[in-house]
Formats: C-alpha cells, structure tokens, sequence
C-alpha cells in the first residue's frame, strides 16, 4: 500500500500546473465553506443569544392557549400560586434548568401628566430575571452596580423609544393605567430608573416594573404569573429539555404549555434561512470538488493508457490500477483540504483581531467569527468521500481495460 501511495503522488505531480489549478479550486470551495460558515454559524449564534439571554430565555411556560392569543396580553390565563408551586417543583427536580423568572405581562397605559402613550409591560423579580436572562442588564443604559438589584419596588424602566417620545429622563414620576381582568381600572405612579434599549427595534415598546407595583396595578391579592422563563445549563440541550418538560405536562389535565424560543420569535425563520445557507454553501462546495477531481482523473486515465497497458501486460492485478488511481483522487482532495481549512481558519483569525460590528434590533453587538471543530471535520470527511467517489468511475474505467488494447492506442 505504501508503494501505491508513493506512486500515486508522483502522478499527481507529474503535470504540476494542471494539479495546482485543480487543487486551487478545491481548496477555494473549503475556503468558502469555512468562512461563510463560521460567519454565517457566528451570527446565528449572536442572534439567538440576544433574544435568549435578554428578553425571552431560552424556553418558557404558559397556561394552554394563551400564546394563541398573546398579541392581546391576556390577563385571564395565568398561573395561580398552586399551579407556580407545581412547576417550580417539576424545574427544581430538572438537572438542566439552571434557573427560571415567573413574569407578569399586560399592557398599560403610560403618562407623564401631559402625555400619554401605551406600553407593554413585564413584571419581574429582578434576581430571578438576572439569573435567567443574564445579559438584560447590558440594555439598561448606566451603571449597574448590583445586577440583581436592577429594578426595585416603586420603579420602571422604560424604553429609550418612549422616553424621546414623551420627553422623559431618568429619575421623573409618571403614572401607569391598566385594567385588570375583571375590568377595574388602577392607576400607580412610579419613578424612572433607567432607560433600556429595545432588541425589538424602534417600535418596540416593553418596559419593565417589579411584580409588587404589578400586583398592585392589577389588584392582584397574589402574583398570577404570565409566563416563566427558563435558562438551561446547555442551550444544545433545548430540544430534548423541551420534550421532556412537555412528556411531563401531557396528561390532559395539566394546564401548562411549553415553547422555545423558536416558537415564540419571528427571529426564528432568519435562523433557518442562515441554516439554509450555510446548506447551499456546501452543496457548491460538494458539486466543486466532484466536477474538479472527476474532470483531472478523466484526463488522467486518458493520458496514461498505454502506462495502463504496460503495467497491466507484466501482471499487475486491476484491483491495483484501481487502488492507484482511486488514492491519486483522495490524496489530491486531502491536500486541497488541509490547505482550504488553514487558509479559511487563518481569514477568521483575522476577522477575530478586526472585530465585526452590527446591530441588532437597537443593540449594538460586535461579531467575532469562528466554526465549530465538528463543522471542520464535517467538511473534510465530505470532500474526502467526495473525491473517493468521482475517482472511482475513471478508476475503474482503467482497472477493467485490456492490455491488448491498452498498448495499441495511440
């Protein structure tokens, strides 16, 4: 084998312009999938990190039906303080959930005397929300000495949308009006502590009050939860997390839903079109390799049949002529591949020390490419079996030719 090797090599090298070529347009192709895809993967990966680790966690429970009509903020489908108790424990009991915010959602009207406009707000226990979505704190403009103390009873946070809107600023009194779900109205005046900026946008606008000032906006003798957030330890765990918490609220009886994330954010269809990508990228990749190695080891055989002849007519066996020229294909696709990955992995290193600034919604995050070691692997071993397999045609085309025949052509 090793003597097969060796002579495999030297035929590549024997037309050394027409071998580099090849191998430059292979080792493109690994480039492009390298790079784009450690962009593309990188801001999936952002993406989804701003919606999961400052607003929506990475899972979250409701009573049944209320997400179908959550556009309405429903007040008449939460979870009582039984009912919290019961999935708290089920959370507990779960070694992946590393931590979880129960919220109250409704939408209210907000006024600083003057003017009035409406806003979507969550109630929350500040430490539980710092603990579940640990990256909130970077959207509140300031200094935040104390990231399990970002809100307290008696303040709001408002977003920056709303407060050029009213012409508000931090530390001034405004006044918040809801209706509850018996349709009483309250009113509670409360002070801004901080400005956030909105993931969602310029139009968004969620704020932020603690869950004492909510229950007592909406007349509530205790909290009935909305919603809860959950974090888990590992986010590639999401899917079976999911299915393990719904097996649990299957029985007909349980009031409870759970969603991911990707069945509560519009978000959700840029990830799979960047999937989808990422996906095209590879295919190119696959059709480069395939058309390149099947085209240089056509011309090969073609070149070499009296060689063929030759070695065939003093006994070599055809699964031998096969083996050479199946290993002149693979090692030409390994030597494209190592040094598409190095070069790809190199323009990364560099696009790391450049730094990659967008803006996501209205927040500012900076992109540092990379890709995933098994994303690496993933496309050595095709272009490996890529090559392998285009080879194996004009191989087998030289194993199978007479030697007779073979000698004879000119």
């Amino acid at each position: 084998m090793r003597n097969v090797i060796v002579i495999a090599l030297r035929n590549l090298f024997r037309n050394k312009r027409r071998t580099l070529l090849t191998s430059s347009l292979i080792a493109f192709g690994v480039v492009l999938v390298v790079v784009f895809g450690g962009l593309a993967i990188s801001f999936k990966s952002q993406m989804v990190g701003v919606l999961t680790n400052t607003a929506m966690g990475d899972l979250q429970i409701h009573r049944k039906g209320y997400v179908e009509s959550i556009d309405n903020l429903p007040l008449n489908l939460t979870l009582s303080g039984a009912e919290l108790a019961t999935i708290e424990t089920m959370l507990k009991a779960t070694p992946e959930v590393a931590a979880y915010s129960p919220r109250i959602k409704f939408g209210a009207m907000i006024s600083n005397y003057a003017q009035t406009s409406n806003i979507r707000l969550s109630a929350v226990y500040p430490e539980m929300e710092n603990r579940t979505v640990s990256d909130f704190v970077k959207r509140i403009k300031g200094d935040v000495p104390d990231p399990d103390k970002f809100l307290k009873p008696g303040e709001i946070l408002v977003p920056e949308n709303l407060m050029k809107g009213l012409s508000l600023k931090t530390g001034d009194e405004i006044v918040l009006v809801a209706t509850n779900k018996e349709g009483s109205v309250n009113a509670v005046t409360v002070r801004i502590a901080a400005v956030t900026e909105n993931v969602f946008g310029p139009s968004g606008k969620d704020g932020y009050i603690h869950i004492q000032d909510a229950q007592t906006l909406l007349r509530m003798d205790q909290p009935e939860i909305v919603e809860i957030a959950i974090h888990l330890q590992q986010f590639d765990k999401l899917n079976s997390v999911s299915s393990q918490l719904k097996k649990q609220f299957a029985e007909p009886q349980v009031p409870f839903e759970v969603h991911t994330w990707e069945q509560l954010s519009p978000f959700a269809s840029i990830a799979r079109i960047v999937d989808l990508l990422i996906l095209v990228v590879k295919f190119i990749l696959i059709s480069i390799v395939l058309v390149s190695i099947l085209n240089i080891m056509t011309m090969s055989v073609y070149e070499r049949i009296s060689e063929i002849g030759t070695i065939a007519a003093i006994g070599t066996p055809p699964r031998r002529i096969l083996s050479l020229f199946l290993v002149e294909g693979f090692a030409m696709g390994a030597l494209s591949t190592v040094a598409g990955i190095v070069i790809g992995l190199g323009i990364l290193w560099v696009m790391n020390l450049t730094k990659i600034d967008f803006t996501f919604g209205q927040m500012n995050v900076s992109l540092a490419p990379s890709i995933p070691a098994g994303e690496i692997v993933w496309v050595a071993v095709i272009v490996m079996l890529v090559s392998l397999f285009a080879g194996f045609q004009p191989a087998y085309k030289a194993s199978k030719m007479e030697p007779v025949d073979a000698l004879g052509h000119v």
